[in-house]
């Protein structure tokens, strides 16, 4: 039985897109393509019987017949016949936005990407991504946050935050992902003119100097206090707590403070403070840093592209370092 015909005065009942199943517009278009339901159900994979149920519910839901018998079999209505280009083109262009993911061309992009860090890992990877985004991406912009250990999973997940860079290990956090960027070991540093340093930085010397610690909350302790207590050696004196790693080197510059801190911090500073670098004289763990994203951006081709940059740039950051260690350094005690 045919759905009621509407009235040539009638204004058209909007339609409730909610209540539309996909699969009905697929059979639709076969419909308007065939004029034949046993050919429709064919064309789509459906048996007759379902293929004509699908042409009733399509009949109630847009309150037209759609297909009538004619002379020579079944032939579309008016509305049908409307319907017809922009269905075509619509399945079209459905088809083409769930089978390609857009491209994201880097050359032409215009867009602005959000990075949590801290001070020291903005300085290893900062240079040599704003080098990249000169030559590769001259419309793309970033923006640097601290990283608030807090917040910065939620933010991932929303979105606010693309990639927060951070010391393993990586809080835990539903859909969290990750990838290592770099390994890093410390170095101890005090001034090149030091009165009681000169050559060499034995244990006896490091324990009786005081101490710079980089403290990002401003308590706790560091990785030298763990490693003394390990060995039950006496805890060091800190005399002063910064919550930058920036700040450290050049406290250390103009005191007489030993400072121990990641080896790619005092890479950078080193020649223009004039300080000296010693290996430590306790083992130290080394430690990895990572870049951390949100499941829901795994197969973003723009955010996979920043993730890429971003293991570049820091690769970059380790080849400069690496060619300023050629600085004066005292020997290993």
């Amino acid at each position: 039985m045919h759905a009621p015909m509407r009235r040539a005065h009638e204004s058209p009942a909007e339609v409730d897109l909610s209540a539309i199943n996909l699969n009905l517009l697929v059979a639709l278009d076969a419909l308007l393509r065939e004029a034949h339901v046993t050919r429709a159900a064919a064309r789509v994979g459906l048996t007759q019987s379902a293929m004509s149920h699908a042409l009733a519910q399509l009949r109630e839901l847009l309150g037209d017949a759609l297909l009538i018998r004619g002379q020579g079999g079944m032939v579309l209505t008016p509305r049908a016949q409307q319907l017809v280009a922009p269905l075509k083109r619509g399945l079209a262009e459905l088809r083409r936005a769930l089978r390609d993911e857009p491209p994201f061309e880097p050359a032409t992009a215009t867009r602005r990407f959000t990075l949590a860090t801290r001070d020291f890992f903005g300085s290893v990877l900062l240079p040599g991504a704003l080098e990249l985004l000169g030559r590769e991406a001259p419309g793309v912009d970033l923006s640097v946050l601290h990283v608030d250990s807090t917040t910065f999973s939620s933010h991932l997940e929303t979105g606010e935050v693309d990639l927060a860079i951070i010391v393993a290990p990586s809080p835990s956090g539903p859909g969290l992902r990750q990838q290592k960027l770099l390994t890093e070991d410390f170095v101890c540093v005090v001034r090149e003119d030091h009165p009681t340093v000169r050559r060499k930085l034995d244990l006896d010397t490091y324990l009786k100097l005081t101490h710079v610690l980089i403290s990002p909350k401003g308590g706790g302790v560091g990785a030298v206090d763990l490693a003394l207590a390990r060995q039950g050696l006496p805890p060091r004196r800190i005399a002063v707590r910064v919550p930058y790693f920036l700040i450290a080197p050049l406290v250390v510059s103009r005191s007489d403070h030993v400072l121990t801190a990641p080896r790619r911090l005092i890479d950078a500073f080193s020649k223009a403070y004039a300080l000296k670098v010693f290996p430590p004289p306790i083992a130290l763990p080394p430690f990895d840093i990572l870049q951390v994203w949100h499941e829901r951006f795994d197969g973003d081709p723009a955010h996979q592209w920043l993730r890429e940059l971003v293991a570049r740039a820091v690769n970059m950051g380790s080849e400069n370092t690496r060619k300023l260690r050629g600085v004066r350094r005292a020997p290993a005690s």
